[in-house]
């Protein structure tokens, strides 16, 4: 999270293999859902396999909602979520990624692309510390 051009943003990395990738280029938008300590299995989840091949809302008893600015939904369960819209994106420049990074991360050359998304609102429980 930062700002630039006066702006608030949440940066994402983002490899173009994954489906989020395709998502994010199709709606010029994202969100990002905080979840709770006790939601930690259903990260690790989310983490490990694609929305291409799996319904993770389903499998994992997620509510998608509607967002108020972006087409992307916001999870229900999460206590705070990002609206964001794409404001500018780059890939990282392969020559500048040190060579330790490069073996270790990008052995494939699937190098990630940055999205930097205003936020545009952001939802609150005020119930969760």
């Amino acid at each position: 999270m930062g700002v630039i051009w006066y702006k608030l943003v949440f940066v994402v990395a983002v490899r173009p293999s994954r489906y989020t990738y395709k998502l994010i280029e199709e709606t010029g938008d994202f969100t990002v859902n905080v979840p709770t300590e006790d939601m930690s299995d259903i990260v690790e989840y989310c983490g490990t396999v694609s929305g291409r091949d799996h319904d993770k809302f389903k499998e994992k008893n997620l509510k998608a909602v509607p967002s108020k600015y972006v087409k992307s939904p916001i999870i229900e369960q999460c206590p705070i979520n990002y609206e964001c819209k794409v404001i500018y994106k780059t890939d990282l420049d392969s020559s500048k990624v040190p060579k330790e990074v490069v073996s270790s991360f990008y052995s494939a050359g699937d190098y990630h692309t940055l999205y930097f998304g205003e936020i545009l609102t952001v939802h609150a429980d005020k119930t969760v510390t």
